[in-house]
């Protein structure tokens, strides 16, 4: 079986043959391949059953970039089936078909629609089938070719950057690598030379140069210098093609900086400076600035200056300003006239990085010589100490001196000198200074207790010329005297229960001492004298400071004592031996059975106990002895102030009228003038409740007070009643009948209708119905009592 197999498929391999046709009059680009056309023969049709593959595939090649009129032959696909009567038809698919690649679906001939670019795709793989037109059936299974793109040189080489910056130290070798710039091509590298890039320098010679095959810029000369200069610009090109004629370029632009090396000392500009000072010149006072001046940049230019040599060594420094690279010639010991007047330096300026390097060009350091002048000037006077430091004891007496001070005037014409207290630094004036001699003195009390620390300034002035004055602070410490006795340190709220044990502890007390010891506080307890057997407590001293409050007995009963009052003496240990007496208040509580505190208040025993049947009958007995001793006063009081006094008292009573009243007429029932005058005299007042002796006269002009109004008269009258005296303790009641002032139909009241200069118009009583008709009449009428 196996042998058969293999013969088979060596007779099938015989029959595969490859015919080439005739060019298609149709090419005319002499780039265009010869026409390939694939098929299988039919010589072995007779001997085989089944009809093999009839096409045989190659790779396709097509130039990219075609320009030409005609569309760009690709090939022919062709199988043995095909009798060339148009029943087959040839179907293309795969990567472009249809948009980059055609075929004629008669003959099977491919073409290239667009142009096509091999940067943007190198290879196409397609797959081809014919079928028969009326079975829609494969004549031969789909198959599978290649169409690649042979490259031509259309793209010009490009740098990863337009613009490289690079730097490189100054004074480099030869041969120094700089930079590494990179192009590339984007043709085929596997396809002759359009990928294959040269680099050259157009621009920066001789100074660098560059690599040809890696693009590495080097230095080409040597000991360059950044102080001569700084910047170069280079301009490298690249070519592909191997750098031959035709080739394409492209160029970049590398902007080199000499970096700079400390290969230049610090020069100093002058050989010698000259400064001068004052004496008086405080410590640290800048005098002169000097540079030296080195071209080199960055820490490479740092300087240190120093004092090599010299008198004034000791007496002058000089520090450097690290922003201008200056040195600074300060004061370091006060300057005098008297002493030295003239002082010389010599000072030195040295880089402060050296480069082992060029250190063979000579010392990186130079020197210059400086001389300083002392000027003599009139100075204040001076203490014979920077500070004083005085103490004294608290009890100290006023008037007592506790130190002294002492200052001269250095010039030769040693200036009397005269001491004072700057009373800004002692505004209570507790300390005061002799004038003449310095010497400190006690004005007031002192309390360390208050203020342990006080800090004065003394002023020091020259009699003859008040303008030199220096000051100096004196610290006065105030020590400490036993004057204060100690006390508790906080009030305590101590408690027992009233199941309390004997020998049991409530309570442990601390003290305190506004005093500070040198040893330290050290305190002692003890009951007063008169208490020093309790028979309740008793206090145990702990010798720590504290002492625990102790129970003498067992049990204690709130109903008969629920407050105790334990004096304690606490003594201190200080000479001399300060105490106090405090008392502790000590409250009898309810607790419960792991003592813990319930009540301490004495209303809730009561209210838990009750009042006993003796104490309510004594209670109820204390009020029925009040209450009648009350009784009897009130009677006694109302014996000597009657109600009425007599027939003739004017108090205001009520007066009631059954009957409706006679009008106008009726002037004997009721004098209502007495409430329009508020200020009527009690002689003039008349009884209302019988008929006056005169008829009261009619007053043709109102009187300033009758415009009071009655309420006005009503408070009046109830404010004087307050305030009577001889008003009995009991109420009255005053009553006025009032109908108010702004009636709408005005007063229908004759009482004040004789009082009207003019005659009234009474007609519109008419117009009020029956019930008003009898007034109407009286009124209304022409016959009126007015004509």
């Amino acid at each position: 079986m196996r042998t058969y197999y293999c013969l088979a498929f060596l007779i099938w391999s015989c029959m595969l043959h490859v015919v080439q046709l005739t060019p298609s009059p149709k090419r005319t680009n002499k780039y265009l391949h010869p026409e390939r056309i694939m098929g299988l023969s039919q010589d072995a049709g007779k001997t085989l059953h089944r009809t093999k593959r009839g096409w045989m595939w190659n790779q396709f090649f097509l130039l990219e970039e075609y320009t030409g009129p005609d569309t760009q032959y690709v090939g022919k696909l062709h199988t043995d089936q095909d009798k060339g009567d148009g029943n087959l038809k040839y179907i293309l698919t795969g990567d472009g078909a249809g948009s980059l690649f055609v075929i004629d679906e008669n003959t099977g001939d491919i073409h290239a629609a667009k142009k096509l670019d091999r940067e943007e795709k190198s290879l196409y793989v397609l797959r081809a089938k014919a079928i028969d037109r009326k079975t829609g059936r494969q004549v031969e299974p789909e198959s599978e070719f290649i169409i690649k793109i042979h490259d031509i040189n259309d793209n010009e080489p490009k740098f990863t950057k337009d613009i490289y910056t690079a730097s490189v130290p100054e004074m480099s070798g030869v041969g120094t690598s700089v930079l590494q710039v990179t192009a590339t091509d984007a043709d085929d590298a596997n396809y002759g030379n359009s990928a294959k890039v040269v680099y050259s320098i157009l621009q920066g010679q001789p100074y660098f140069s560059v690599d040809p095959d890696t693009g590495i810029i080097k230095t080409a000369l040597p000991d360059m210098s950044r102080e001569n200069r700084e910047q170069y610009q280079v301009v490298i090109q690249a070519k592909d093609m191997g750098g031959q004629m035709g080739g394409l370029s492209g160029t970049t632009t590398v902007n080199i900086t000499l970096t700079d090396v400390n290969d230049n000392p610090p020069r100093f500009p002058q050989s010698t400076y000259q400064f001068s000072s004052p004496e008086s010149a405080p410590l640290g006072t800048p005098l002169g600035r000097i540079k030296a001046n080195d071209p080199d940049v960055g820490e490479n230019a740092e300087i240190e200056y120093s004092i090599s040599n010299g008198d004034g060594s000791d007496v002058f420094d000089i520090i450097t300003d690290k922003d201008t690279q200056e040195g600074i010639i300060t004061v370091k010991k006060q300057l005098d006239f008297e002493n030295k007047m003239l002082y010389t330096l010599r000072v030195e300026a040295a880089n402060s990085h050296p480069d082992p390097r060029f250190l063979q060009l000579g010392p990186f350091k130079d020197t210059a010589l400086v001389k300083i002048s002392v000027e003599d000037i009139d100075e204040p006077p001076v203490f014979s100490r920077a500070s004083y430091l005085i103490e004294v004891d608290e009890d100290a007496k006023e008037e007592s001196i506790i130190g002294q001070v002492v200052a001269q005037d250095p010039d030769t014409t040693k200036n009397a000198i005269k001491y004072s207290v700057d009373r800004h630094t002692d505004l209570d004036r507790i300390f005061n200074i002799h004038s003449g001699n310095g010497s400190i003195f006690i004005s007031k009390s002192l309390d360390r207790e208050e203020t342990p620390w006080h800090n004065i300034t003394v002023i020091a002035t020259e009699i003859n010329n008040p303008k030199q004055s220096s000051q100096i602070s004196v610290f006065i410490r105030i020590l400490d005297i036993n004057d204060h006795a100690p006390e508790f340190s906080k009030y305590y709220e101590t408690f027992v229960c009233e199941n309390a044990k004997a020998g049991q502890l409530i309570q442990t007390v601390s003290a305190m001492d506004k005093d500070a010891p040198p040893q330290g506080h050290k305190f002692f307890f003890e009951l007063v004298p008169e208490f020093a057997v309790h028979p309740n407590f008793s206090i145990v001293d702990n010798k720590d400071n504290t002492a625990g409050i102790m129970t003498r007995r067992n049990g204690y009963s709130r109903s008969k004592m629920s407050t105790y009052l334990l004096p304690i003496i606490i003594f201190d240990n200080d000479y001399p031996i300060q105490s106090s007496t405090g008392t502790l208040t000590i409250r009898v509580c309810a607790c419960d059975s792991r003592g813990n505190m319930q009540s301490c208040n004495a209303e809730a025993l009561l209210l838990s106990t009750g009042l006993s049947t003796g104490a309510l009958i004594a209670i109820l007995l204390c009020i029925i002895i009040l209450l009648v001793v009350l009784f009897a006063a009130l009677k006694r009081q109302r014996k000597k102030e009657p109600l009425i006094i007599s027939k003739d008292d004017v108090r205001d009573n009520i007066v009631t009228y059954n009957d409706e009243g006679g009008g106008e007429e009726d002037t004997q029932a009721f004098d209502i003038g007495t409430l329009r005058n508020p200020e009527a005299r009690e002689e003039s007042k008349m009884r209302r409740d019988v008929i006056p002796e005169t008829i009261f006269q009619i007053r043709r002009t109102a009187p300033l007070w009758e415009n009071i109004d009655v309420q006005d008269f009503i408070h009046r009258r109830l404010k004087e009643n307050d305030i009577d005296p001889t008003a009995p303790p009991y109420d009255s009641l005053a009553t006025y009948a009032y109908e108010g002032n702004d009636s709408i139909a005005n007063s229908l009241s004759s009482l004040e209708s004789l009082t009207t200069d003019g005659n009234q118009d009474y007609d519109y009583l008419s117009d009020w119905g029956p019930r008003f008709k009898k007034l109407a009449d009286m009124y209304g009428g022409d016959d009126s009592d007015r004509d």
